[in-house]
């Protein structure tokens, strides 16, 4: 009120030379330094721009932050719309909505770290996987000796997977099918096997695992302590057509049908295969929603407290309003709740736009090296060409002008926001 210009001017100096300093330098010189070669020596005008648009690497870049700006914003808004609302209603909300907002408390790097043993491949270290091969298992039962062969010169060829004997069964005539590679996790409690006895009319059998712990025995003789393989499926085939199946006891051996007499046996390929190993979430074709996913848990929190702080300024009277006149809740929540919070949503949405466009740290600490090029974002592929391999900063000064270009028109939509407001 009244202060002279120089007196504003001198306390304002300070800041104003830091923000210079800090700011408007950086972003001048990234412009100047834009036009050059990678040596810095040549003018090269707008040759970075022309590779920004042309390199592959750098497309993906841009396609993947499409794909962010689109995504992570909407799912993560929504998310916090959703927690706010609900935890309105429940007793234990404030508890829920220190749960949902702690991840904000850990840096990105750590958040990244964590995400990337959550992702593991390996489902004995990685959760995600985990839980998904125990629902596949729960739907689907797991083949019992993953793995296993007939021995060499058993008599039983190859096809697909799956072994059948060469030769037609008889029946009364009992036949030996030794496997070997049989895991030793997989025979724990497994009885010792014994040769399958004649049944007159009917096919028998024993399959087991032909070896002996020490070595000795004979090939093809069930010696004695060698172990019988229970719950393998057993099939008689006729030309193309199963005529009978059936599964070994926990002696190893099985029974057929009068049907099975002078059919081909065949071991099925489901007996034998790799146990279900999950999700490569971290594979190519994955990698990029499985990092959003990350993102979205880490800024969920966020957004939900922000919102429940607005949900806290909505009049309950236009809520209890609605209500009398016969609105259902999904109606109040769409009509009425939504329409009131349309400011905080719009706070929420463009900072977490500004913010998905600047995506580094989560990328570069999930994404493996074999999938790194495709989940790349412009954020990433500017400290790649700027730092990296084949250093190019005239390349990387380009990418941070264009990141800056896509920046500004949400950021000009937001003062504008924020001066409306001022003059409400």
């Amino acid at each position: 009120m009244g202060t002279r210009p120089w007196v504003a001017a001198c306390f304002l100096l300070p800041a104003l030379a830091l923000l210079g300093a800090l700011v408007v330098y950086p972003i001048g010189y990234s412009v100047y330094r834009s036009l050059f070669d990678a040596s810095g020596n040549g003018f090269v005008g707008f040759d970075n721009y022309q590779e920004v648009f042309t390199d592959d690497r750098i497309r993906t870049a841009l396609k993947n932050n499409i794909i962010w700006v689109i995504v992570a914003p909407s799912v993560a808004t929504a998310l916090g719309l959703i927690f706010a609302v609900l935890t309105e209603r429940v007793r234990w909300g404030t508890a829920f909505k220190l749960v949902v907002f702690m991840p904000m408390a850990i840096s990105m790097l750590a958040a990244g770290i964590i995400f990337r043993l959550v992702y593991e491949q390996n489902p004995e270290r990685g959760v995600a996987n985990a839980m998904w091969v125990g629902i596949h298992d729960t739907f689907s039962e797991p083949a019992p000796y993953p793995g296993a062969h007939p021995r060499p010169g058993a008599r039983l060829g190859a096809d697909g997977g799956a072994f059948t004997t060469r030769a037609a069964a008889a029946a009364a005539s009992p036949v030996a099918l030794p496997l070997v590679a049989v895991k030793p996790v997989d025979l724990k409690g497994a009885a010792d096997a014994v040769p399958a006895r004649e049944v007159a009319g009917k096919v028998t059998g024993t399959v087991w695992r032909d070896f002996t712990r020490g070595g000795g025995g004979t090939e093809g003789v069930i010696d004695r302590g060698e172990k019988a393989l229970k719950g393998v499926k057993v099939e008689a085939v006729k030309g193309h057509r199963t005529v009978a199946t059936a599964t070994t006891a926990a002696d190893g051996t099985f029974t057929l049908p009068a049907a099975a007499d002078g059919a081909r046996l065949r071991l099925p390929a489901a007996n034998f295969a790799a146990h279900y190993n999950g999700v490569d979430w971290l594979g190519p074709s994955l990698v990029t929603p499985a990092i959003i996913s990350a993102y979205i848990w880490m800024w969920a929190g966020f957004a939900m407290v922000l919102i429940a702080a607005g949900l806290a300024s909505v009049p309950r009277e236009l809520l209890e309003a609605a209500r009398v006149d016969g609105a259902t809740e999904w109606q109040v929540f769409r009509r009425v709740t939504v329409p009131l919070l349309a400011p905080v949503l719009a706070v929420v949405l463009i900072t977490l736009m500004i913010n998905v466009l600047k995506i580094f740290d989560l990328v570069y600490i999930i994404a493996p090296g074999a999938s790194l090029d495709k989940a790349n974002v412009l954020a990433l592929q500017l400290y790649q060409s700027s730092f990296g391999t084949d250093v190019n900063q005239g390349v990387g000064s380009a990418i941070a002008v264009f990141l800056l270009l896509l920046v500004l028109p949400v950021m000009l939509v937001n003062i504008r926001r924020i001066r409306k407001e001022r003059q409400r």
